[in-house]
């Protein structure tokens, strides 16, 4: 029998019990995890360089070695090229997945196979029950999840490059599956399905609003997109109240598919419901919003952890409060990692149960301080690596992960390379544990200081930038010192690079200066990661980055401030990177001088 197939069609009460058997013998379903893994994959060209065809899970553990994405590129380029998927795993390679994180500035490509899809539906059919233990009767209503495909592209070989997210809905697990009532969406499948997220944006709100009295759920895959759902029905709302008067859809969608799915749900003119709409709408504040116009609400759904925990302030401000915020999973596009089994609790409270039967799991430990706890970042000796049920409690984590069909940690990816290193990777602290199975809560993630959305910059690639752009000034001025943050006051945010200059000609054309400080701010964003760019340009989720010239001597002004609070003079380094509502940041905004945008998008391509 092979141990790695399971039935993924748990539903309510059967999918709380898998949960309860695979969390309680936790120790058990790794360790057929991992022999299954090397049963299946022992003849692959990857893993027979290490293990010789060998089965053996001590030897695994011996000589397989803890790698990064760069290591294994090239095995993914000849898959993509044409080559057999006996490369890298056992099983027929379906798809490349492409992951929101980067490497040399351009997407990691992840090869996936079809099993992958099982285990992640499998999570999705468990969170709604696990929510309504908390929260009862949210199989008597419908949901309006907002969920978004993004345009796939192809490898020379033929195989679709697509999102995780993009990968599941066009999948027979989510366009087949049987009805749940705990998953009744608002959305039509064709509003889901449609490439244009301005048409699909529009369709799906306005679906939400066509059944806003039978609403339970509200939420989006992430915190940031759901508050530009919101932003969205800020500009639109009297369109789409004229479409339920009328009982006709606006002429601006044209996508086929999603006039065929409004169409029935605009069946006839609708009066009543309009005005009901336009009078919330219409008032002056949006405080509360959610609350008036989906009046049986009972829970946002969307990730609200990690850089997301920066949009928290805004929901609560929509939903006056009143409206739990729950962050159900935790995922990556490499694989689904696990649930939060208690829902209701604060975001800053989360902590996930790893799932043991989503992929074999261990852990590279770190130091108090979350860094690493050997030298060499490139190489992670085999005996630092710890077994999902050795965690100790209160101590920091980097995930290692080998998947089904390959091995990665934190959040790089494969469909089958084993032991697979991150370069930019999420730490985690075990919170406790579930039955047996541990539970994480989500610290940061390593060395990134900006992230709005899916954008995820480190200090290394900003520095990076800034030295770049800064040639710009060229003999007219020289940049003196800068920080940054992530600006989230509006939808959507944007990132502040905060710039003490010295120009050379003080008294100098003002035209001039906002010429060059224009030329700045999109050489920045030019040099920024594929993902920054991609976000700016094609998925609007991010706006224009923005420098602020301060005066001079601000700098000198934050350091005495971090002094006088306690840090060494000795050791002092300039924050590249400073909070919203901190001290620091409203120092630095008490002494600019000038504001400047990038004029443009940034270049990208798919």
């Amino acid at each position: 029998m092979d141990v790695l197939k399971f039935d993924y069609n748990y539903k309510g009460e059967n999918a709380l019990k898998e949960l309860e058997r695979i969390t309680s013998k936790a120790a058990e379903v790794q360790d057929n995890i991992l022999c299954g893994i090397l049963e299946r994959n022992k003849g692959t060209q990857y893993l027979s360089k290490y293990m010789k065809g060998s089965k053996d899970v001590m030897e695994f553990k011996r000589c397989v070695p803890v790698i990064t994405y760069k290591d294994v590129c090239p095995y993914i380029q000849r898959i993509a090229n044409g080559e057999d998927s006996s490369l890298i795993t056992g099983h027929p390679i379906t798809e490349i997945l492409c992951s929101s994180g980067t490497s040399g500035g351009e997407p990691k490509l992840m090869p996936t196979i079809s099993e992958d899809l099982d285990r992640r539906t499998f999570v999705y059919n468990l969170i709604t029950p696990i929510v309504n233990k908390y929260l009862e009767g949210l199989d008597k209503g419908k949901t309006m999840y907002l969920n978004f495909v993004k345009a796939e592209t192809s490898t020379p070989c033929g195989l679709p490059i697509r999102s995780v997210l993009t990968s599941y809905y066009k999948s027979k697990h989510f366009q087949c599956r049987p009805y749940d009532p705990f998953n009744d969406l608002t959305s039509p499948i064709q509003t889901i399905l449609c490439e244009d997220s301005n048409q699909s944006m529009y369709c799906q709100l306005l679906a939400a609003l066509i059944h806003r009295h039978k609403v339970m759920r509200l939420g989006a895959v992430f915190a940031s997109a759901f508050l530009r759902a919101i932003s969205y029905l800020e500009r639109k709302w009297g369109q789409l109240c004229q479409d339920i008067r009328t009982g006709h859809l606006s002429p601006m969608i044209t996508d086929s598919g999603c006039q065929m799915a409004m169409s029935s749900l605009l069946a006839s003119p609708n009066p009543d419901l309009a005005d009901e709409i336009e009078d919330i709408c219409g008032r002056p504040s949006w405080k509360g919003i959610l609350c008036q116009l989906w009046p049986q609400a009972k829970f946002i759904e969307a990730v609200v952890t990690g850089s997301m925990a920066q949009y928290i302030p805004a929901l609560e401000f929509f939903s006056q409060g009143k409206i739990p915020l729950v962050c159900p999973m935790y995922a990556s596009s490499e694989t689904y990692f696990g649930v939060n089994v208690k829902p209701l609790s604060k975001p800053s409270d989360v902590v996930f149960t790893l799932l043991p039967n989503m992929c074999y799991f261990e852990f590279i430990p770190l130091s108090k301080n979350r860094t690493l706890t050997f030298d060499d970042e490139e190489e992670v000796p085999c005996d630092k690596v710890v077994d999902l049920v050795d965690v100790k409690l209160g101590r920091y984590y980097e995930l290692v992960v080998t998947t089904f069909a390959g091995k990665q940690t934190g959040n790089i990816v494969f469909s089958f390379f084993l032991r697979l290193g991150s370069e930019i990777g999420d730490v985690l602290q075990v919170a406790g544990f579930y039955n047996k199975a541990p539970q994480f809560r989500f610290i940061c993630r390593r060395n990134v200081v900006l992230s709005i959305d899916l954008d995820k910059t480190n200090e290394e690639d900003l520095h990076r930038s800034i030295t770049l752009a800064k040639k710009k000034l060229q003999d007219k001025a020289f940049l003196a010192e800068y920080t940054s943050y992530a600006d989230t006051s509006s939808v959507p945010g944007h990132y502040v690079l905060f710039w003490e200059i010295q120009w050379l000609e003080p008294d100098g054309d003002e035209q001039l200066e906002e010429k060059v400080m224009e030329e700045c701010c999109i050489a920045v964003e030019e040099e920024l990661d594929y993902i920054y760019r991609q976000c700016r340009k094609r998925d609007r989720s991010v706006g224009p980055l923005e420098i602020r010239v301060v005066k001079a001597g601000t700098f000198e002004k934050l350091m005495d401030m971090i002094i006088n609070q306690g840090g060494s003079l000795n050791r002092y380094k300039t924050p590249r990177c400073v909070k919203s509502n901190s001290a620091m940041l409203k120092l630095l905004d008490g002494h600019v001088t000038g504001s400047f945008f990038s004029p443009r998008d940034p270049t990208w391509s798919p």
